[in-house]
């Protein structure tokens, strides 16, 4: 990675969100080479969508700051193929989200979809949420985010690697506890937590006849050791290594093994 690392910063929560803010502060301290394209509006839960066939446009709103009216992978690939392509991002980081990106929520977040974008134009892509009482709605705190955002970034990116050391089918998701900064008790590496159904559900709303599709509770129960877990119940930071490469290689040679077509 060098020394000086351009790096291009997105989200989902939309250009004005506060979590956006607090992660352009983070990346100065890592870089003076820190630009933001993120969506005009919020996205979130919007996943990978992509606005294919629907005309986008740039809003400036500062120097090295973009809005686009679309998705957040849309704003990773414009920027990486347009407005920054004389030279890519070498770090796409996404968020800082406002909740929890946890579980199988992971595959519907757009804050992890602007990391895997990056991942798939050849940058090191790191998502990062901060975690919230959604239970109890309670305002979010950036005490954790702020409080060890920088060194998590540091220490991810030196492992990274660059060029032919650094995996590039690998990216990052990085979620901070619903605690102050003092509670935090460490740094986890964890998969994340496969649920036995849909987190998602019908949720009902006051207006007759409309409904919301909402998560109405938090799944149960939480696997030890897994990403719900160690940031509910350890107050840890939680580290999830992905992979672009989505192919079960087990099954696939399970399937060699076991199914054989009659072609006579």
């Amino acid at each position: 990675m060098p020394e000086n690392p351009r790096i291009l910063i997105s989200n989902d929560d939309g250009i004005d969100a506060p979590g956006l803010e607090c992660l352009r502060d983070i990346a100065s301290r890592l870089s003076d080479d820190v630009w933001v394209v993120a969506p005009r509006e919020n996205q979130s839960g919007v996943g990978h969508c992509l606005s294919l066939g629907s005309e986008l446009q740039y809003i400036r709103k500062s120097e090295k700051v973009y809005a686009i009216d679309g998705t957040p992978a849309d704003c990773v690939i414009i920027a990486c193929t347009d407005l920054l392509r004389d030279k890519p991002p070498d770090i796409v980081l996404a968020g800082v989200n406002h909740g929890q990106n946890l579980g199988d929520i992971i595959n519907c977040s757009g804050t992890l979809a602007a990391a895997r974008e990056g991942a798939l134009q050849g940058a090191l892509g790191i998502a990062l949420s901060q975690g919230i009482d959604y239970e109890n709605r309670s305002d979010v705190f950036w005490h954790c985010t702020n409080g060890f955002a920088v060194e998590v970034l540091q220490k991810l990116i030196s492992h990274a690697g660059s060029g032919q050391t650094r995996n590039p089918d690998i990216y990052y998701n990085v979620n901070f506890p619903i605690c102050s900064a003092e509670e935090v008790s460490g740094i986890e590496f964890v998969p994340h937590q496969r649920f036995h159904r849909s987190a998602f559900r019908h949720y009902p709303s006051r207006n007759e006849g409309r409904f919301f599709v909402a998560i109405p509770e938090s799944p149960s129960p939480m696997q030890h050791g897994h990403d719900y877990h160690v940031l509910h119940q350890q107050n840890a930071i939680s580290i999830t290594p992905l992979s672009l490469r989505q192919s079960d290689m087990a099954e696939i040679e399970r399937l060699r093994a076991s199914i054989k077509l009659d072609l006579d």
